[in-house]
């Protein structure tokens, strides 16, 4: 298993972090998503080593920016 942390600005409900949960979690090989709204930390583990730009994709593509 492979785990990154990303730091994620623009969340500030629970709508916010299920978004980006759900847009990450579609991401092939991920595993699971645990997001900290109040430190917009977001931890990644996949089965394969994750590609960054994709995640930053995802993040981007629910609204929200990596840091």
């Amino acid at each position: 298993m492979n785990t990154e942390t990303f730091t994620v600005t623009g969340m500030t409900c629970g709508h916010c972090v299920a978004s980006v949960t759900e847009e990450i979690s579609e991401l092939a090989t991920v595993e699971s998503v645990d997001v900290d709204l109040a430190t917009g930390s977001v931890t990644v583990t996949s089965s394969q080593p994750l590609d960054p730009a994709a995640v930053r994709a995802a993040v981007e593509e629910a609204g929200y920016a990596v840091s």
